[in-house]
C-alpha cells in the first residue's frame, strides 16, 4: 500500500561536553570565526564608517536689500558707482550716481520659501558717458534647517564686460552653495553670519572688490552666482539710463555634512549583519556535521520531547 506524509515536526538534539574538552575548544573557535571575520571584512572593504553624508534641501534665502554697483567706462578712472552703504557713497564723491532700483522676491511653489529674486537697476547717464563693464554685488541671508543648522551672510557677484558700449545688461542664473569642508550635524553653524562688507568703515580698502573677494573665497561655505544666460545689449539712446536686469534663482541644494554617532553606528551595523548572516549559516552547518558525526567527542542527550518553534 502506498504511504504518504500526513505530518511533520522538528526535534531538538542536544550535545553536552566538559569545559576542558576538544568540543569546548572547537565551540570557542567557531564563535570567534563566526562573529569576528564579518567585522574585519566589513571594515577592510571600505565604507564601514560613514564619514560623510548628503541631503537635499531648499534653503531659506532672503535678499537683504544691500548691494554695491560699479560701472566702468572706457578709460582708466572713468567709473560710476553706488551702494546701499552710506560711508562708501561719501567716498565716491563725483563718481557717485544714484540709480532707481526695483527688487522683489518670488515664492513660485507657495511653500513659504523664496525661490527667486528679480531686480532692475536704472543707472542715469549723461549723453557723453558710456558703460563697458559692470560689477554688481548682492547680499543675502542664507539659512539651512533640515539636518544642518546653517546661518550665514552670502553674496552673488554679477559681472560683465564688452568692447561695445552698453544700453542694457540682463542675466538669469542660480545662487549655488559652495562647500570646502563638511558641515557639522548638530549645533548652529554661524561662523560666517557676519557682514561681508563693513558698511561702518570709512576706509577705501573696506570697499575694494579685490579685498572683498579675497576674504570671501577663504570661506569653507559660501554662495556663487552661476549664469549661463547673460546678454549685453548696445545702442543706448540719448537721455536713456543704463539698465541692469536680472533673476537670481534659489535652487534646491545637495549639502554634505558629517554624520552623527548613531547614524554611523546604524550604517555600520547594517553592513556587519549582512555579512554575519552568511557566516552564521555556514558555521551552523559545520557545527551540525561535526557534532552529528562525532568528530569531536560529545554526549548526545536523549530526545525527551519535541521542539516547538
Amino acid at each position: 500500500m502506498v504511504m504518504y506524509e500526513v505530518h511533520r515536526h522538528p526535534v531538538l538534539q542536544k550535545y553536552k561536553t566538559h569545559i576542558c574538552s576538544r568540543a569546548t575548544l572547537f565551540q570557542f573557535f567557531v564563535v570567534w570565526l563566526t562573529f569576528l571575520p564579518p567585522l574585519i571584512i566589513a571594515y577592510v572593504t571600505y565604507g564601514f564608517w560613514m564619514k560623510e553624508s548628503t541631503f537635499r534641501e531648499q534653503p531659506d534665502v532672503y535678499y537683504k536689500h544691500q548691494l554695491l554697483l560699479v560701472a566702468q567706462g572706457n578709460t582708466p578712472g572713468s567709473f560710476l558707482a553706488y551702494s546701499t552703504f552710506q560711508n562708501f557713497n561719501q567716498l565716491l564723491k563725483d563718481n557717485l550716481r544714484i540709480p532707481m532700483i526695483k527688487s522683489w522676491e518670488e515664492d513660485t511653489n507657495l511653500d513659504g520659501k523664496h525661490d527667486a529674486l528679480h531686480f532692475e537697476i536704472h543707472l542715469p547717464l549723461k549723453n557723453s558717458e558710456s558703460i563697458y563693464s559692470i560689477q554688481l554685488i548682492l547680499i543675502f541671508d542664507y539659512r539651512l534647517h533640515q539636518y544642518v543648522n546653517l546661518q550665514m551672510e552670502s553674496l552673488a557677484c554679477i559681472s560683465m564686460s564688452s568692447p561695445i558700449a552698453g544700453a542694457e545688461f540682463s542675466t538669469v542664473g542660480d545662487l549655488t552653495l559652495k562647500q570646502r569642508s563638511l558641515l557639522p550635524h548638530k549645533g548652529i553653524y554661524s561662523t560666517y553670519n557676519v557682514p561681508i562688507i563693513d558698511g561702518t568703515s570709512t576706509l577705501v580698502d573696506s570697499y575694494n572688490l579685490h579685498q572683498i573677494f579675497k576674504s570671501y573665497i577663504k570661506r569653507n561655505v559660501s554662495t556663487e552666482y552661476v549664469s549661463p544666460y547673460s546678454i549685453w545689449t548696445g545702442g543706448r539712446a540719448a537721455g536713456q539710463p543704463f539698465v541692469v536686469k536680472g533673476t537670481v534663482n534659489y535652487p534646491e541644494e545637495t549639502i554634505m555634512y558629517r554624520p552623527g554617532f548613531w547614524q554611523m553606528i546604524k550604517w555600520a551595523w547594517v553592513q556587519y549583519l549582512a555579512i554575519l548572516f552568511i557566516f552564521l549559516f555556514v558555521f551552523s552547518q559545520v557545527k551540525r556535521f561535526v557534532f552529528e558525526e562525532q568528530i569531536v567527542s560529545t554526549v548526545p542527550m536523549k530526545i525527551e520531547k519535541e521542539h516547538r518553534d
